[in-house]
């Protein structure tokens, strides 16, 4: 899809100098990445994530690529509505308000669906709970200041195409899914100035994990979606090495085929579609 001058337009004043942006789980990873670049950019940013320790080192680096603005950082929990409201009020005292809101915390767990309900609970809690905490905690300001802005929820494939071996990740993200659709609807049709997008990462080395062959880097993560943005997109769906957007688009346009085929959930994984699968053409 070809730029569109609006689109280009809205990006560059929302990423100008000394406006505001505030990124969740901001210590490692895409989100420190993200930090990194729009304080380069001048922007103010501020920080937040629940690990203190690699939170106060993230700080550091990003004070560090920081320009014309200024960068805060706080420990909080993304699933507390009440801590993310003490952080919306925090930045507005600081920045004077948000232009930019980036929502990336997220928790993984190991296990099936019939896990304890405890790790359903904190994935679901931070993955999904954490993205609607953060929306409603600043989008109302965002909406009334009336001044260009945007919402980036980080989804992932997994809440898309469904792969099994971990159910927790794939709900919580499959909601961020549909709940960003759903908010950039409202947005768009109250014609307002914000906008929300959706952010999908292909294989990525975040965390602090060992680099895999054909994985991307936060780095690249970030260019992708700033580049898609610039366009005005909203499904920013992230190739990486080993997986092109023909590959992407396969699995997607398959996954959704076990509905309008009536075929049981999962057949790309099922050994007696394996032949249909890798000769199907989207």
């Amino acid at each position: 899809m070809p730029a569109s001058p609006s689109a280009e337009a809205q990006l560059s004043e929302i990423l100008s100098p000394e406006r505001g942006a505030v990124v969740t789980g901001a210590a490692s990873g895409i989100g420190l990445a993200a930090a990194k670049r729009f304080a380069a950019l001048g922007m103010h940013v501020c920080l937040a994530d629940l690990d203190e320790t690699a939170l106060d080192t993230a700080h550091e680096e990003v004070r560090a690529a920081a320009q014309a603005g200024r960068v805060m950082s706080m420990a909080v929990d993304v699933a507390d509505p009440g801590a993310m409201a003490a952080l919306r009020d925090r930045v507005q005292d600081t920045f004077g308000g948000v232009a930019l809101l980036m929502n990336n915390a997220v928790a993984r767990h190991s296990g099936g669906c019939l896990d304890e309900p405890d790790n359903w609970r904190k994935t679901l809690d931070v993955g999904l709970f954490g993205v609607i905490n953060g929306c409603q905690a600043f989008a109302p300001d965002m909406i009334a200041a009336g001044a260009p802005a945007m919402i980036v929820n980080v989804g992932s494939k997994q809440g898309i195409t469904n792969p099994p071996g971990r159910p927790h990740y794939n709900v919580a993200k499959a909601a961020v899914k549909a709940y960003t659709e759903l908010l950039q609807h409202e947005l768009r049709s109250g014609g307002g100035a914000v906008t929300t997008h959706l952010l999908i990462p292909g294989m990525t080395t975040t965390g602090g994990r060992d680099h895999r062959p054909g994985a991307w880097w936060p780095d690249q993560v970030v260019d992708f979606m700033l580049e898609a943005l610039e366009r005005g997109d909203f499904y920013i769906l992230c190739p990486d090495g080993e997986v092109t957007p023909e590959m992407d688009a396969k699995r997607i346009l398959w996954a959704a085929r076990d509905i309008t085929e009536n075929r049981p959930p999962l057949t790309r994984w099922h050994p007696s579609f394996k032949a249909a699968f890798d000769a199907f053409e989207p």
